[in-house]
């Protein structure tokens, strides 16, 4: 690992887990802290997510089966399932809240501007995650959720090559569900988490308000 890549996982880390903290900042605010709470949201859906993969078959015919006795076979398995589409919606609203409160504190502003945009992209890479893992059940809901997501994608400018791609064959069926199973367990995981990384490296390196950083 490079000196800049080393600089970056042990920032990671000591924003995690910081050696000194200010005893204002452990007050409760009306922050609460929403982009720790957000990635701790992260990693309970990677964690969720991992145990629910032993048991889901990614295949047209398979699929909404795995569900139905993961659910009523394993045990924890409804309660397991259920945490994961809590964490997701928790992830979404946390990260949305954020952004918001960046916007309304002026915190976008020089020397944070990048800091902005990786925010702004692991937003949309959130919402584009919570869209990959709706079609995974495979029951009629995320079906037509999925089919209506692809048909205002194709309304956009390059939008049809972006269809085709993640549905050559059609919604649901084997091509399309690998592609949304790739996208939703591995790479956009992957990248929400290099992004989340590079973000608190930034925060660090802007020292932000955070002054004992």
């Amino acid at each position: 690992m490079d000196t800049e890549g080393a600089c970056m996982v042990k920032d990671f880390v000591s924003h995690l887990f910081p050696r000194v903290v200010l005893r204002n900042n452990l007050r409760l605010s009306y922050t609460l802290c929403l982009g720790g709470l957000a990635f701790t949201a992260f990693l309970s859906l990677v964690v969720s997510g991992t145990l629910l993969l032993f048991y889901y078959a990614p295949t047209p015919g398979g699929a909404f089966e795995s569900i139905l006795f993961f659910e009523a076979q394993v045990p924890g398995g409804r309660y397991l399932r259920s945490l994961h589409r809590v964490a997701s919606h928790a992830f979404l609203v946390l990260i949305f809240l954020h952004v918001l409160r960046v916007i309304l504190t002026g915190a976008y502003r020089h020397p944070r501007e990048w800091n902005w945009v990786i925010g702004f992209l692991l937003l949309g890479l959130g919402l584009f995650e919570a869209y990959t893992g709706y079609l995974l059940p495979m029951d009629q809901l995320a079906l037509w959720a999925t089919q209506t997501g692809m048909e205002l994608l194709a309304t956009l400018p390059g939008g049809g090559l972006l269809r085709t791609f993640l549905v050559p064959d059609g919604i649901g069926l084997k091509l399309s569900l690998l592609r949304f199973y790739a996208l939703h367990i591995a790479i956009l995981p992957l990248t929400i988490l290099t992004l989340s990384l590079l973000h608190f490296y930034r925060v660090r390196r802007n020292k932000g308000l955070l002054p004992y950083l």
